[in-house]
């Protein structure tokens, strides 16, 4: 059975929150943002074992104040993120000791993913090596130039919003991110670091509940969606 670990990426500075706290670690329903996040796939039975990437000076705040009053069941290591997103993947992938698995990258401020989801998108990189989940755009979509203006109108048709999870293989993703590497690309997700090496990623519908909360407009709505809960 293929052995399948969880890249919970948690290392941002949640400046655009502008709050003393850092967005991760926001109290929402009783919890940490990221706790909730890590209480999902805690309960995922495909999910052995989780990495929580978090910055650096955070390692003994987390492991005491965040990690160990959730009583995760799941094996749970911390690992120091970098400047980047991009690198704190990175750095969670260098962590993993495992010859042939599944990684499955999220992002710790998207705690509305459900356990369908995860194991959908898992078993989408089981066969296709890559697979994300993502949403259909349902507004119409502009391009603007700098100075405010519109300059077309773009056919939403083909143009999905990319989430998290993100599942592959983790040969592929590991190679795909010491490519992007050695060519200094940064991409906005990791499946990205994947379409730059011509290869393909299989995406599933989402859900428009899977919020990234990055900013204290999305804070509420977090808190709106816990109630409706």
């Amino acid at each position: 059975m293929t052995k399948v670990i969880a890249i919970i990426v948690a290392a941002g500075k949640g400046i655009r929150m502008n709050t003393a706290v850092r967005k991760q670690y926001q109290r929402v329903a009783g919890f940490p943002i990221v706790v909730h996040t890590l209480k999902t796939f805690d309960s995922c039975q495909m999910i052995d074992e989780m990495l929580l990437v978090i910055p650096k000076e955070d390692l003994e705040f987390c492991r005491d104040q965040i990690v160990s009053p959730a009583n995760l069941k799941k094996k749970i290591y911390l690992v120091a993120g970098g400047p980047k997103r991009q690198d704190s993947v990175y750095n969670g992938l260098k962590a993993i000791d495992a010859d042939y698995c599944i990684v499955v990258i999220h992002d710790g401020v998207r705690p509305f993913i459900t356990n369908d989801q995860l194991e959908a998108c898992i078993n989408g990189a089981k066969k296709h090596g890559a697979c994300i989940l993502g949403i259909p755009a349902y507004d119409t979509l502009k391009r603007v130039n700098s100075k405010g203006t519109i300059v077309t109108t773009l056919e939403r048709d083909a143009i999905w919003l990319a989430q998290t999870p993100q599942a592959f293989r983790y040969d592929l993703i590991k190679n795909a991110h010491e490519v992007a590497r050695q060519q200094n690309f940064t991409g906005t997700d990791d499946a990205s670091l994947i379409e730059q090496l011509g290869l393909e990623v299989k995406i599933l519908i989402g859900s428009r509940n899977n919020i990234k909360i990055t900013n204290p407009e999305d804070l509420k709505l977090a808190r709106i969606l816990f109630e409706g809960q």
